[in-house]
């Protein structure tokens, strides 16, 4: 009853932070790229910059817009998971879920054979955040030790039952395998400072010339845990590449991740 109750109380700051026109289009402006509260600023010319710090802050505190400092700039980035909260809490009961792939990558190459090109752009970064309900030391073992108990996607080819295992130390890797000799590498572990953060490189089902790395940064907050993930890649990427990450990570962490520790 707690953990619904504390929902709900998230849930009403996000429909707050939604009821002003501006701040959801400052929403739909961050989706495309991040941007510096001069550069939102340069899309409302109408509105004082104090406006838009308020908009801003109300966005913050709603959980939809996460800032990093970038130099002597504080950055905005869309951090959608809240409102994968919502869509959980008021759609997804009452309609068949199809939950976004991080990695639909491959059906998108089957539908089109592989031969169809797509705009390609050079780098990505994504920022996302989420209060869990439980100590951090259960969030980093969910997050590793038993990241075969929540992750849904799967590189194996249709038909294949595959695995995982994740070892959390340096020079670890997060692996899938199946059949005898078969499998992927998801990301292999760089750093390690328990139960605090852990970074991976890893291309997350992105092929060719790629480098991507992710983060998990595990922040204790009253009792809970604040899971900060960054995940940046940079490269020869395909345009959708941003988007479907996004939305995977955002199903991912917020409805899977959150679900089985809160729940379990």
């Amino acid at each position: 009853m707690k953990g619904f109750v504390v929902m709900e109380e998230g849930l009403s700051i996000v429909f707050k932070a939604l009821g002003h026109p501006i701040r959801r289009q400052i929403l739909d402006i961050l989706k495309k790229s991040p941007r510096t509260t001069g550069e939102l600023n340069d899309f409302f010319p109408e509105v004082s910059r104090y406006a838009i710090m308020k908009h801003l802050k109300s966005l913050e505190e709603g959980n939809l817009v996460v800032v990093r400092r970038e130099g002597k700039y504080r950055r905005n980035y869309l951090n959608a998971i809240p409102l994968q909260e919502m869509h959980d809490r008021w759609v997804g009961k009452y309609m068949q879920t199809t939950a976004s792939s991080l990695l639909n990558l491959r059906s998108a190459a089957e539908q089109k054979g592989g031969k169809e090109e797509m705009t390609k752009v050079d780098h990505f970064q994504i920022e996302q955040e989420l209060l869990i309900d439980a100590p951090r030391e259960e969030v980093f073992k969910a997050l590793t030790e038993r990241v075969e108990d929540w992750w849904e996607f799967r590189l194996a080819p249709k038909g294949e039952i595959s695995h995982f295992t994740f070892e959390p130390v340096p020079g670890g890797r997060f692996i899938e395998k199946w059949g005898e000799d078969k499998g992927a590498v998801w990301g292999s572990v760089y750093y390690v400072n328990a139960p605090e953060e852990i970074r991976l490189h890893g291309h997350l089902g992105m092929q060719g010339a790629v480098n991507s790395a992710y983060t998990y940064r595990l922040l204790e907050k009253e009792g809970k845990t604040l899971l900060q993930l960054s995940h940046t890649a940079s490269g020869i990427l395909q345009e959708n590449w941003e988007e479907d990450h996004r939305n995977g990570w955002q199903h991912l962490l917020g409805t899977l991740l959150k679900n089985y520790v809160e729940n379990k």
